[in-house]
């Protein structure tokens, strides 16, 4: 069962950012939603701290590994999304995006397992606001129909189009690189795994087409579409053609501009950003933010990133507070379409994080007026 909101809370004392900019203030707290001080309520001071808005994670497979840290683990998906509500709470997270594969990699990644977290969601009551974000490969031709039937039925709202097979060395013949660690994980034995791939990779000339089919049919329902890992400006503008106005982590300072200049949004990954670069060796992220080619940063794969990056971003002059905090709360929010948060004002979801500005921590998450997470010196202000 969860819990029901705040009511007639009045957070007074912290420094505010605000549609204005950083200022002291309050935020009163009406039954989950930010209001006017209309009447008085509780008041907590948090003098010393800092409200900010609450993180919308756009992209993020950390879940994965408290949904199956090891093959055979978690019979139940349950206490594994307990444990991610948890983490995402403890990271100022209040919206989280769920980057669940359906790719032919099996296991974990694999449609059955796909299908699974799609109904535990569904059945799972969850503090922080969590959504579906279904992540296709794009040569599993024979999947198309059992995809898109699922996309119906859950109500899924936003699929992105991948293409991990490793073609360049399969068009040479190659065995590919962590051939074997990707068999076992799928339960396929080495050969069968290399045989699989060989018959994706053979039937890439019917891709295209029907792709585009099945972009064009889901963006007629509404489906927010986008693309993983552009290489390359054609890339990009492909994808365009076919309605995915979104490029998940461009490789390539090319591809982000063509996003740019087409006027499609770029996502980059935190994780970039607080490592200094890629771990793969594409384009630094911080380059890229430097030159205004991003929309929002994701966790993609470690939820303390978001938070993270943007104050590092900001200790190196790169971002104000302001601009760096949009691209993990307000400018994320737009991009999925939620009008109702990612801003502190009157009238908006009062999701919002309390932060120790000297060291970066997170106190307290709150989501739609609920708490879902409270630590330390700001519990013993609230419970003051």
């Amino acid at each position: 069962m969860t819990t029901s909101p705040l009511a007639d809370l009045d957070l007074v004392g912290a420094e505010v950012l605000g549609p204005d900019g950083l200022n002291k203030g309050a935020i009163c707290l009406r039954d989950g939603w930010i209001a006017a001080p209309d009447r008085a309520g509780r008041r907590v001071d948090l003098s010393g701290y800092r409200i900010l808005p609450g993180i919308v994670d756009i992209h993020g497979d950390g879940f994965e590994r408290h949904l199956a840290p090891r093959r055979g683990v978690m019979t139940s998906l349950a206490p594994g999304l307990g444990s991610t509500d948890a983490e995402l709470a403890a990271n100022g997270i209040t919206t989280a995006v769920l980057a669940q594969f359906w790719s032919w990699e099996g296991g974990m990644r694999g449609p059955d397992f796909a299908r699974r977290v799609l109904e535990a969601l569904a059945q799972e009551p969850m503090l922080t606001d969590c959504r579906v974000q279904l992540r296709f490969e794009t040569h599993l031709l024979e999947d198309y129909a059992a995809f898109e039937e699922a996309v119906a039925a859950y109500g899924v709202d936003y699929v992105v189009f991948n293409d991990h097979l490793p073609h360049d060395a399969l068009a040479k013949g190659r065995r590919p690189p962590r051939l074997t660690g990707q068999a076992l994980k799928s339960g396929r034995s080495p050969e069968t795994h290399l045989a699989m791939l060989q018959a994706l990779h053979a039937g890439r000339d019917a891709v295209p087409g029907a792709v585009g089919a099945l972009a064009a049919r889901l963006a007629a329902r509404g489906v927010r579409l986008g693309s993983h890992d552009d290489p390359d400006a054609g890339t990009r503008r492909d994808w365009r053609a076919r309605g995915a106005a979104i490029s998940e982590f461009p490789e390539t300072r090319a591809a982000a501009l063509a996003a740019r200049q087409g006027g499609d949004a770029v996502i980059l990954g935190a994780p970039n950003v607080v490592r200094g670069g890629s771990h793969s060796g594409k384009v630094a992220a911080r380059d890229l933010i430097g030159e205004g080619l991003c929309d929002a940063l994701a966790s993609d794969y470690h939820y303390p990133a978001p938070r993270l990056a943007v104050l590092r971003l900001v200790a190196d002059g790169v971002v104000s507070l302001e601009d760096g905090w949009a691209l993990i709360s307000s400018r994320p929010a737009a991009l999925l379409g939620l009008a109702d948060r990612g801003v502190l004002a009157e009238g908006r979801r009062a999701d919002l994080v309390v932060m120790d500005p000297v060291t970066g921590r997170i106190g307290a998450t709150i989501c739609a007026g609920r708490i879902s997470h409270m630590a330390g010196a700001v519990a013993a202000r609230f419970l003051g």
